[in-house]
């Protein structure tokens, strides 16, 4: 996305940042960061944990938001991993404290408000999560199933047009 971005749209506010092993401490950074930014010309995007804090975000910030195979009850999921693990897209060491469970039950909504703010991107191949899950929490929700692709949207490009057209990113020349 980081780079289509920079490529397709390179005046557009963007902002990417390495989030901190804290739940609570990733959702404040981030709206620390976007507090002052428009909610009717702003989106976010996640995939996997990211998908869940988009969704709390979105809730939060009556932001649009795509959702690319997330996570729907990632204080079940992560609570087996307390303690010392490595980043999935590196090989950074952090650790994950128990307290961060309560963190992520604390930032799940109790529901979806306004279902035309979301857009899920699930794949029946996801080696990770189960699409089914997914598909339930976004009921009423745009959905785009994928019969097959995994957890890491191999084939995102594929997707990039649905993604910039629901979130109705400016065109490069259109004043933001």
């Amino acid at each position: 996305m980081a780079t289509w971005v920079r490529e397709h749209r390179p005046g557009l506010s963007w902002h990417c940042p390495q989030l901190p092993p804290s739940p609570r401490d990733a959702i404040a950074q981030q709206l620390a960061h976007v507090r002052d930014w428009p909610a009717a010309t702003s989106a976010v995007v996640g995939s996997s944990l990211g998908g869940f804090y988009a969704t709390a975000l979105a809730e939060q910030l009556d932001w649009r938001a795509v959702l690319l195979n997330p996570a729907i009850d990632p204080a079940r999921d992560l609570a087996k991993y307390i303690g010392e693990n490595k980043a999935w897209h590196s090989d950074e060491q952090f650790y994950f404290r128990p307290e961060y469970v309560d963190e992520l039950l604390a930032l799940t909504p109790a529901r979806l408000t306004r279902a035309e703010r979301y857009f899920a991107v699930i794949a029946k191949g996801d080696e990770v999560l189960d699409w089914r899950e997914m598909s339930a929490r976004y009921a009423g929700c745009r959905i785009k199933l994928l019969e097959g692709s995994d957890h890491a949207l191999s084939d995102f490009e594929n997707h990039l047009p649905d993604i910039v057209a629901f979130i109705e990113l400016p065109q490069a020349n259109a004043p933001r």
